[in-house]
């Protein structure tokens, strides 16, 4: 017994160990996926504000605009803001005639493009001058098709009804030129549209435009022609205009646009010698 007193007694020691250091749970890959798609969203719109037209970002916030119907004009009584809140004229669509009150002054009407103006006439009056281009439109077509010698001229007028009005356009063609080369002096043929021109414009009061553009030249020029051949060659049209009877009163601009609005794809076409006389719509 005494030979074993100096043996070390055995110690089992036990180690609790806690299970809670290894998962964290997925908390931030949810938040990091939301940075990830907010930053592509981000990236995005920017390519979208700096690959589009100014028309093509319309029609993209026109497709996430709200569509349910709102009323333009508030109701309610007679009282003192006739049924509508202070705050009308920030909770309404601001187009139309949409302001707060029942009868607002212009000051206060919510401005928009509607068509018609505040009286409801403005509409009616513009399909009436429509018609009244149209038929000035017709008039200038059929005298030129009343004898051989003036279908021959037909071939250098086209007819458009725009909203600026109704623009006569007459052009070169090869082999007849409505000015000499390279110059402002008219042809007998630009002489004829001109009378042809006033005779049936005469009719109306309606103001006139001129405008003059021609062809791009085919090389650099240390002095390029173009601007100031399209200006002379537009007032020559002007002064041929007047000496046929138009009143100078009714001329209220004359411009020249060189070659920088070709109608065909070849700048240097001959049909891109061209003069326009626009019938200018009424101002109401």
């Amino acid at each position: 017994m005494a030979a074993q007193s100096n043996v070390a007694p055995i110690i089992i020691k036990r180690k609790k160990v806690i299970q809670g250091g290894g998962h964290h749970g997925g908390a931030w890959k949810v938040a990091y996926a939301d940075f990830v798609t907010a930053m592509m969203a981000f990236f995005l719109l920017m390519w979208l504000l700096n690959a589009t037209t100014e028309k093509q970002r319309k029609g993209v916030a026109d497709y996430f605009s709200p569509t349910v119907a709102i009323s333009r004009v508030s109701g309610g009584g007679e009282g003192a803001f006739g049924g509508d809140s202070v705050f009308s004229e920030e909770t309404l669509p601001q187009n139309g005639t949409g302001a707060s009150a029942q009868r607002p002054a212009e000051a206060r009407e919510a401005q928009g493009q509607t068509g018609v103006s505040s009286d409801g006439n403005e509409g009616a009056e513009r399909a009436k001058e429509d018609v009244e281009l149209k038929a000035m439109e017709s008039a200038l077509l059929g005298r030129a098709g009343e004898s051989d010698v003036a279908k021959e001229i037909l071939r250098h007028i086209v007819t458009r009804v725009t909203d600026e009005g109704l623009v006569i356009e007459l052009f070169d063609l090869p082999g007849a030129e409505l000015f000499r080369d390279n110059t402002n002096e008219p042809t007998v043929l630009l002489e004829d549209l001109a009378r042809m021109i006033a005779n049936v414009t005469n009719v109306v009061e309606n103001s006139v435009a001129v405008a003059g553009y021609v062809t791009a030249r085919p090389v650099v020029l240390e002095s390029n022609p173009v601007w100031r051949l399209s200006t002379e060659r537009a007032n020559q049209m002007r002064v041929l205009l007047q000496e046929q009877g138009m009143s100078f009163a009714r001329i209220q601009r004359v411009t020249g646009h060189a070659d920088r609005k070709p109608v065909v794809r070849n700048p240097m076409a001959v049909r891109n010698n061209r003069i326009e006389v626009i019938l200018l719509r009424s101002e109401k």
